[in-house]
């Protein structure tokens, strides 16, 4: 059974405190996007749960990268993370990271977590946010379109396909959404 999407959440910055509870949902929502491409590969193994913590530990203790993370009800459930990017046309900030424990996709954690990265990046005065999404990823790249992302114009897609680099306009605040619409669901 999914928690309540209304369930007490709550998005504060990532410690090291949160490091193997971000590592553990990182890889566990990695096998479950990937396991609907390759059913029969194992994803939530121990190497694989190296391999997140390892690569969130530098994360954490970059100076250049932000972190957050999402608890309900003190566990936490979704962690994201970003960084400048070097791009001396259009400077930007780039969403390295947003992951969701499988079982919390649909209640408002996703939404959360990015909700909470457009508030801190206009805050530091960005005007434009990327990010590279998986192309099979189907949910995840449903999810940033419901939120306004769109594919960066001036990057095609990696040559071997993997990988869809999209990019948001974080000068113009986002449609209200038509009246009567239903909202769009978390991720």
């Amino acid at each position: 059974m999914r928690p309540a999407a209304d369930a007490a959440l709550q998005v504060r910055a990532a410690t090291a405190a949160d490091l193997a509870a971000i590592a553990a949902l990182h890889t566990g929502a990695r096998a479950a996007y990937h396991r609907a491409r390759f059913p029969d590969l194992p994803f939530d193994v121990l190497a694989e749960r190296a391999r997140r913590h390892d690569a969130w530990s530098r994360d954490l203790g970059r100076g250049d990268t932000l972190a957050l993370c999402a608890a309900r009800h003190g566990t936490v459930v979704g962690a994201a993370s970003y960084r400048h990017r070097a791009d001396h046309h259009r400077p930007a900030v780039t969403l390295h990271q947003l992951h969701v424990d499988p079982g919390h996709w649909g209640t408002g954690v996703g939404r959360a977590l990015h909700g909470a990265c457009l508030r801190a990046w206009r805050a530091a005065g960005f005007s434009r946010a990327v990010l590279d999404v998986l192309w099979h990823n189907h949910r995840a790249r449903a999810f940033y379109t419901r939120l306004g992302w769109r594919p960066d114009p001036d990057r095609r897609p990696a040559p071997d396909a993997t990988h869809l680099t999209l990019t948001l306009d974080l000068a113009t605040p986002p449609a209200a959404p038509a009246p009567g619409a239903p909202a769009p669901a978390g991720r």
